[in-house]
């Protein structure tokens, strides 16, 4: 947590004058009892309407200061609060998108957006009140013990027992809270991501009619969460009762002492209800700082939280610049490339060596979870191999700056997602200066525009979120045409067809041969009809590459190559 305070430098100032104004609220609070007590020993005892007339004047100013330091501290800790939330929310989804994939599956997608929602808004609100209240009750409760002493030292003993045994009773539950407000959390995101997962996942579970099950697994969660929160809430529940009884019963002993002083003469009335009115504020000040404590609970749990994150980094860090002089023939090259993800027991992809020249069509086919997609995956260096070197132009994928390799590679990932936007608006994400004509261009490679000439505006037409009011296939074409604006020199196009007819299909492939004349094109599909015009077809069976050649040589000599032709005709 205490890293993340560098985001609160740019609010030195606030920082600093929030406490002060609430400390200069709470001095004129502690000079208020004194001047009460004046008004009963001189105004009152003696009559003198003169006297309690001003006294009372003066209690009004003091009020009237008082609020306007309050305003005034209430509005540097906002602007330090929200300020400082605004960065560290800036600086974490900065930080996020700097992860890979390995780093990013870790992590899960509920989770990133818990930190990015609800944590940070928990350190923003313990940061308001920490600037609010962290100086401002120590002040008051420390200050009153001490006014306490400058009216009578015997009953001021009574003020340093009563702190003493609050300070334990609020500090060891804050003691006791801490970790479980973290487990809290962590449930919450168990039901963030399950709620997103049925959400993303309503159709199936209609089509299934696993309704029934989905709302009882929910519901088990929900109930773990609301166990997990009512069980933190009972031992921080237990913060302001016995404040309140400690407090009061020292106010009784309080009372009960102080009339045998004033009986015996050795005390006014005057310093008695100051003395009360001391006690007093030392239970409310210990009532917020037990609020506040609680808070400071919550966002201290969720900043470490949010640290953590700030602590998973990428293994090795793409370089500003590309490192070496990329050239020659070959556009990709793999060499001996094994990859095995995090935590699994097995390998994914074992032994890869091929390479591929500039221009070439290369195809990846293979049964369901063969490795087609973590093969291309390595190619722009979203995952890094375990083992052996991928290689684009003669130069190391990872030596290789994230703004070349954007320039270099267009990806159209295996699920098309588009953005809320017009059309025009997703195009531009693959060259964000191209003209009208490039995008049109791009979209009939892509078999789009069809789909853009059939929409109301065109270019203009809006898309909804995630792409709600389009069909699968045309998404795809639209993700296609995407990566086609911007005009790679390599395209990688992974499994992009899988929800176009074969018509279309056979008619995007003829236009992309046009298109991509001296690009190196790579194909991932499990339709043989797709790959089967390629320069060179990888045939990956469980991770290993059991095959390499053309559609021919493959019918020769690849037993698996051969059988899925042949289940396909």
């Amino acid at each position: 947590m205490r890293k993340l305070l560098v985001y609160l430098k740019s609010y030195r100032k606030e920082s600093i004058l929030a406490p002060l104004f609430k400390l200069l609220e709470a001095t004129l609070d502690l000079i208020v009892p004194i001047v009460i007590a004046r008004v009963i020993d001189t105004g009152i005892a003696m009559n003198d309407m003169g006297v309690i007339a001003k006294l009372c004047v003066l209690l009004v100013g003091l009020g009237f200061i008082g609020l306007g330091f309050s305003v005034t501290a209430q509005y540097f800790a906002a602007r330090a609060a929200v300020g400082f939330s605004t960065k560290l929310r800036h600086a974490l989804f900065a930080h996020i998108q700097t992860l890979r994939y390995r780093e990013i599956d870790t992590l899960g997608t509920s989770t990133l957006i818990t930190r990015m929602t609800s944590d940070v808004n928990q350190v923003q609100n313990g940061t308001n009140l920490t600037l609010r209240l962290l100086l401002r009750s120590p002040f008051v409760v420390f200050g009153a013990m001490v006014m306490a002493f400058t009216i009578d030292k015997k009953s001021a003993g009574i003020f340093g027992v009563s702190i003493l045994v609050l300070s334990i009773v609020v500090f060891g539950i804050m003691l006791c809270c801490i970790p479980l407000y973290k487990k809290v959390q962590e449930k919450l995101d168990g039901v963030l991501s399950l709620t997103k997962e049925n959400l993303v996942g309503v159709r199936v579970l209609r089509a299934f009619r696993k309704e029934s099950c989905e709302i009882d697994e929910f519901v088990g969660r929900n109930n773990a969460l609301t166990a997990m929160q009512k069980f933190t809430g009972r031992i921080s529940a237990l913060m302001n009762p016995l404040t309140y009884v400690i407090v009061n019963l020292a106010i009784v002993w309080l009372l009960h002492s102080g009339a045998i002083r004033v009986n015996a003469g050795l005390l006014t009335q005057g310093a008695i209800v100051a003395l009360y009115n001391y006690m007093s504020q030392i239970l409310v000040e210990l009532v917020k700082m037990a609020n506040l404590i609680i808070s400071i609970t919550k966002a201290v749990a969720c900043g470490n939280r949010i640290q953590s994150v700030f602590e998973i980094t990428s293994p090795d860090e793409k370089p500003d610049e590309t490192k070496g002089t990329p050239g020659g023939d070959i556009a990709v090259e793999f060499q001996d490339v094994s990859l095995r993800y995090q935590n699994a027991a097995e390998p994914s992809l074992e032994h890869i060596t091929f390479r591929a020249k500039r221009g070439e069509t290369v195809g990846v086919i293979g049964g369901t979870g063969s490795g087609k997609t973590s093969l291309v995956n390595l190619i722009p260096g979203f995952y890094d191999a375990t083992d052996g070197s991928v290689s684009l132009y003669g130069v190391n994928v990872n030596d290789w700056s994230e703004h070349d390799i954007g320039q270099l590679i267009g990806v159209v990932p295996q699920k098309a997602v588009l953005f809320q936007g017009s059309i025009r608006d997703n195009l531009h994400w693959g060259k964000s200066d191209a003209t009208d004509e490039e995008l049109m261009r791009a979209a009939e490679t892509a078999q789009a525009k069809e789909i853009i000439d059939g929409k109301e505006g065109g270019l203009d037409a809006k898309i909804e979120q995630g792409g709600k009011n389009l069909s699968g296939g045309q998404k795809q074409r639209l993700t296609i045409a995407r990566a086609l604006v911007k005009q790679p020199e390599i395209l990688i196009l992974d499994d992009s067809a899988s929800a176009l007819d074969y018509a279309t299909d056979a008619a995007l492939r003829r236009s992309l041969r046009e298109y991509s004349r001296g690009m190196t094109v790579f194909i991932v599909s499990q339709r043989a009809s797709s790959v089967r015009f390629a320069d060179k077809i990888i045939v990956l069976d469980d991770g290993i590459a059991v095959g390499i050649g053309t559609h021919d040589e493959l019918m020769k000599s690849c037993e698996v190559y051969r059988e899925i032709y042949e289940s396909q005709q």
